[in-house]
């Protein structure tokens, strides 16, 4: 039966690739193409640069709590009707004051973790390159202190507070989380999260419609170039490989981020790595078909690893620090290898292994990629998401085998926490 669906989201800035912002759109298009109606009520972090001084110093104040936009998502609830309301990233337009328009109107919620801003104001679990768990499960004070967010105190403040006043709103107003990894939700429920409301639901990749023709011509670093991704772990295993005569192949880094000089300067003048900025989707899925392998060595601890799954798709192994989700999404020695999390020789003997028998590498490719179908398709990604809804919709209305009828008079009660309680207004 088709379902109307409200996703609500805050769109991430457009100077860095983002894919949480991928994410949301294919679930979007992927829903409408099984039929479903789906609308979207989004905010974009593009538009504050558009504000007055005053309009941005106002962003802050908003983090927490913006009850304009309670009032205009439950009127458009109203109005719509939807079957379920979606819920993505919040920050920094949005604000958990969304939870309580779907309470007003008694429409169900269901929310996709894409971090740990849950239990860490700025959702890395990670402070100064290193993994960090001093506020989960207690007041975020040493975040503010550390000035965690962007490295400011100040910044820190506004998602600390939201962190601290809304933690009971969310876990009270939304019916099924969706955690894209098992090991984000173990992460979670040992921070005192409802585990029964918390799925593991892992995000799915559109197919590619073409694979790795033979073993590939490069290895490839694909992402946003800042120290939580690995980079300069990577640069330091690469270094190692050159002094040992190199691999056979080129480092191919593709991407943007705050260590975007230190990477050009470092590739500048060799033959051995290509930086080439930032790829459009197209030049992506080439640069991925064309891999030896996808390297991945991210020093924080992955919610899940888009770029692993989408080298899957395009029947390519992945080399991935061994910590977070990366240990549930490649099967060491089977679809790529695994290497020590922050340890420079580790990666490069994995690198060196990876590229040394192009036999083997193949086989791990036809390996990740039967891994791609069964886990990570599209289709077993619409099942789940459907699954999910239905899921939360019974909770709400006390089972059966579906959601009331499109249309339906939502104007019941929010069903409250497990333990009677509940967030304020």
């Amino acid at each position: 039966m088709s379902m109307r669906v409200l996703v609500v989201h805050n769109r991430y800035a457009s100077a860095q690739p983002s894919g949480e912002n991928r994410v949301v759109d294919q679930e979007v298009a992927l829903l409408r193409g099984a039929g479903h109606r789906v609308e979207v009520f989004e905010r974009r972090s593009d538009d504050i640069a558009a504000r007055s001084l005053p309009g941005k110093a106002a962003v802050a104040l908003a983090v927490p709590w913006n009850p304009a936009v309670r009032s205009e998502l439950a009127a458009r609830l109203r109005a719509e009707r939807p079957d379920v309301v979606h819920v993505h990233n919040v920050f920094p337009l949005l604000s958990p004051a969304v939870l309580a328009a779907c309470a007003d109107t008694g429409v169900p919620a269901v929310a996709t973790l894409h971090n740990y801003t849950q239990v860490c104001p700025p959702g890395t679990l990670q402070r100064d390159g290193r993994p960090c768990t001093e506020c989960v499960g207690a007041a975020p004070l040493p975040a503010v202190r550390h000035g965690c967010y962007r490295g400011s105190r100040l910044a820190t403040v506004p998602l600390a507070v939201s962190l601290s006043v809304n933690r009971r709103r969310w876990w009270s107003g939304v019916e099924r989380f969706f955690c894209i990894s098992a090991a984000q939700r173990d992460v979670l429920v040992r921070a005192g999260m409802p585990a029964e409301r918390l799925a593991v639901k892992h995000n799915f990749v559109p197919d590619p419609g073409s694979r790795r023709a033979g073993t590939g011509e490069h290895l490839l670093h694909l992402g946003r170039l800042a120290e939580a991704k690995g980079v300069r772990v990577l640069m330091a295993a690469w270094d190692e490989i050159a002094t040992g005569g190199g691999v056979g192949v080129p480092l191919v880094i593709a991407g943007a981020g705050p260590l975007e000089q230190e990477v050009a300067a470092w590739a500048a003048g060799r033959d051995d790595v290509r930086y080439v900025g930032l790829y459009d989707p197209a030049q992506c899925r080439q640069a991925i078909e064309r891999s030896v392998a996808v390297v991945a060595p991210s020093t924080w601890l992955e919610t899940f690893g888009l770029v692993v799954v989408e080298a899957m798709a395009a029947g390519v192994p992945a080399v991935a620090a061994g910590h977070g989700a990366f240990v549930e999404l490649v099967e060491d020695g089977t679809t790529g290898l695994l290497h020590r999390p922050g340890e420079a020789a580790s990666l490069a003997s994995c690198l060196r292994r990876i590229t040394a028998d192009p036999a083997r590498n193949e086989e791990m490719g036809r390996a990740a990629r039967r891994r791609y179908e069964r886990d990570f398709s599209p289709a077993v990604g619409l099942e789940r998401l459907v699954e999910g809804y239905r899921t939360a919709l019974a909770g709400r209305y006390g089972g059966g085998d579906g959601p009331p009828p499109t249309g339906h008079n939502n104007t019941g009660s929010r069903r409250g926490h497990p333990h009677g309680r509940d967030g304020g207004s």
